[in-house]
């Protein structure tokens, strides 16, 4: 089995460590490792350490550090711009993208959301279960990277963001073209694009399409807002160097 992933603010500098907070609770009370077991401490942003449990205590664990490594970014990152979905499948969308290696998310105010994430606390709070979720999910899929979940955007700002990618990809079950048919790069960035439950608007694909973004889609069947970016990310996965 490969070792648990533990967050952590900042990795130890020297050859001994303490795991305390939750993290350092979940790991001793949950996981009840034990003096012996292997773990491993990552910042999020790609450096690692792989620790040895010297000493389990009540909601703490005494480390020592036997290995340091640094995982690179993808040449090919690819950044999620999602739709925001209704009830608890904007975090589902979330969850799935990071597991399958999602490098950044965006959440996309399109104009078919039925979810309105207002300025204030509440959205501010809708905006914090996402990264929480992404935070979780990389633990869970014991990534080095936790994908980062910027705040949300309009069409406008979501264009912007179109011409600026290397590639730009709108998922659109209408599209003429297959995923497999656009030439993506050996390097930079892949921009993806999921829309709502209730679709795209025309006036959204064309301003999108008109910042050099391509409609394509994944297949014969419709998949839902919240599974799309996971079923896309497989295949650029296969379709790039992500995967090797």
């Amino acid at each position: 089995m490969t070792l648990p992933v533990f967050l952590v603010p900042a990795l130890p500098s020297g050859a001994d460590a303490v795991l305390d907070g939750p993290e350092g609770r979940h790991a001793a009370t949950v996981r009840r490792l034990r003096a012996g077991e292997e773990l491993v401490l990552s910042d999020g942003t790609g450096a690692q350490v792989r620790c040895v449990v010297d000493e389990a205590l009540k909601d703490s664990l005494r480390l020592r550090v036997v290995e340091r490594w640094v995982v690179p970014e993808p040449a090919v990152r690819v950044v999620l711009a999602q739709a925001l979905v209704k009830g608890d499948r904007g975090e589902l969308a979330v969850e799935l993208a990071t597991e399958a290696g999602v490098d950044g998310v965006v959440p996309w105010k399109a104009a078919r959301c039925v979810t309105k994430w207002e300025d204030g606390p509440r959205g501010a709070k809708a905006l914090e279960r996402w990264r929480s979720t992404a935070r979780e999910a990389a633990k869970q899929a014991r990534r080095a990277r936790v994908p980062s979940v910027a705040e949300p955007v309009g069409t406008p700002a979501l264009a912007g963001l179109a011409q600026s990618a290397t590639v730009a990809l709108v998922l659109h079950e209408s599209a003429p073209v297959n995923l497999k048919a656009v030439t993506l790069p050996d390097a930079g960035e892949v921009l993806l694009v999921v829309g709502p439950e209730g679709g795209i608007t025309d006036a959204e694909l064309s301003a999108l399409t008109e910042a050099g973004a391509h409609a394509v889609r994944l297949g014969p069947t419709v998949l839902r807002a919240s599974t799309a970016a996971a079923v896309a990310l497989g295949a650029l996965g296969v379709l790039t160097d992500r995967w090797r």
